[in-house]
């Protein structure tokens, strides 16, 4: 699953991916180097940026979706916890919700229902956009875990198909460093509770905080996560950097024996 942002302020690329054709551009390009997935976002989930209102949203994200759409058949996720936001992507042809507000509003459970699309039911304390300072669990995975089943039980009892739904642990929403390493160490638990399991853990703070490194230095740190989660059960790995992500897990899968090699001439 690509990264595509299109806020002048994300997490990583500082708004490289603004503009609506280099949004646009940029999905593309993700899904001409093995994305199966682009994930386009409008609202970053830290409090510390500047509010985005609805009518905001819609327009930095319904653009790409609708682009995307006509010039590829891959899949498309819009990033939201709006309901509003989710429907009309969806009839613009997007796929997939992924919400990390782990459908706090009952609304977006109700678009879900309605339309059939496929959710990320992602877990976080707070809703995005929300401070929760100094999070605390007593222990994150089973709390994690017993989040993640119960959201996920609401929305099937509301009509959602359990086959279109995905679980995201979260990573570094509303958690430490130490709580981040945790659910990376003991993923096999997440992936246990039977849905798809999807990590995003791209140039995330926890990898920088464990190796001492600036955002632009995590991709080794990143990749190295990645690999745990995928050879510990994920199913979808959630990146900015599409290329070298899917060499990492190709050859996950074929250690696992999940893949087979592109091709076999050595010692033969």
């Amino acid at each position: 699953m690509a990264v595509v942002n299109r806020t002048p302020d994300s997490f990583y690329d500082g708004g490289r991916t603004f503009a609506l054709d280099a949004a646009v551009a940029a999905a593309l390009r993700a899904a001409g180097e093995g994305a199966d997935w682009v994930d386009v976002g409008g609202v970053p989930f830290s409090p510390d940026t500047p509010a985005v209102p609805l009518a905001e949203e819609l327009d930095r994200v319904l653009p790409v979706v609708a682009a995307v759409r006509a010039a590829s058949d891959v899949v498309i996720s819009v990033d939201t916890a709006r309901p509003e936001v989710a429907a009309a992507c969806i009839a613009a042809g997007a796929d997939v919700v992924n919400d990390t507000s782990g459908l706090r509003d009952e609304a977006m459970v109700e678009v879900l229902a309605a339309t059939g699309a496929n959710v990320v039911v992602v877990h976080s304390l707070a809703a995005p956009h929300t401070h929760h300072p100094r999070p605390a669990y007593g222990d994150v995975v089973t709390e994690v875990a017993q989040f993640l089943r119960g959201r996920v039980e609401r929305a099937i009892a509301a009509g959602v198909a359990g086959g279109r739904i995905v679980i995201d642990p979260g990573h570094d929403l509303n958690k430490n460093t130490d709580h981040s390493l945790e659910l990376t160490r003991r993923l096999a638990e997440i992936a246990a509770i039977g849905w798809p399991t999807l990590v995003a853990l791209s140039r995330k703070d926890f990898v920088g905080e464990t190796l001492g490194r600036p955002k632009e230095d995590r991709l080794a740190g990143s990749l190295a996560a990645a690999t745990l989660c995928v050879a510990a059960g994920a199913r979808v790995v959630r990146t900015h950097d599409v290329a070298a992500t899917v060499d990492a897990v190709r050859l996950t899968e074929a250690v696992l024996g999940r893949r087979a090699p592109v091709e076999r001439r050595h010692n033969r």
